[in-house]
């Protein structure tokens, strides 16, 4: 938190929910296809990147950190990621994150903002509300309750 944040107080700082992800990518292939995507949600001010680290855990279980020059090499165009790295993500998360990775691939793990968020969020603290429950539908599992619906 910056010095201004933090004489305003908490409750008065407008920041989004923060989430995070960690996507596999089966025998270490990116293909790079959804990164001009989470570029254009950053450009939009959907989301703000705080974190982004690259995995990879070899069949043996070891695992190592992967940079952005390593993850070019299939011609994939990361650039636009240097420096997205607030601290927040640490060995301890990123450990966390491996023991999700199947042995033989890599991960992408992203910490990210939801800007979007941020008014609605700071307005509802300010009118006293609390967030008490949060969750997130997996898209297989509303996907199978639709066609459950349709075969009913």
């Amino acid at each position: 938190m910056t010095e201004m944040q933090t004489a305003q107080g908490a409750d008065e700082v407008e920041m989004g929910p923060i989430d995070y992800l960690v996507i596999e990518f089966p025998g270490n292939r990116m293909t790079g296809e959804g990164w001009p995507i989470l570029v254009d949600l950053v450009d939009r001010g959907i989301i703000r990147i705080l974190d982004l680290a690259f995995i990879r855990k070899e069949e043996d279980g070891s695992v190592s950190g992967l940079t952005l020059q390593d993850l070019g090499e299939d011609g994939v165009e990361l650039t636009a990621f240097e420096g997205a790295s607030s601290g927040l993500l640490g060995d301890d998360d990123l450990a966390e994150a491996a023991a999700a990775v199947e042995p033989g691939c890599s991960a992408g793990v992203l910490l990210f903002e939801n800007t979007w968020a941020a008014p609605f969020a700071a307005a509802m603290r300010r009118s006293g509300g609390e967030l008490v429950a949060f969750g997130r539908i997996p898209i297989n599992a509303l996907m199978a309750a639709l066609e459950t619906e349709d075969d009913e």
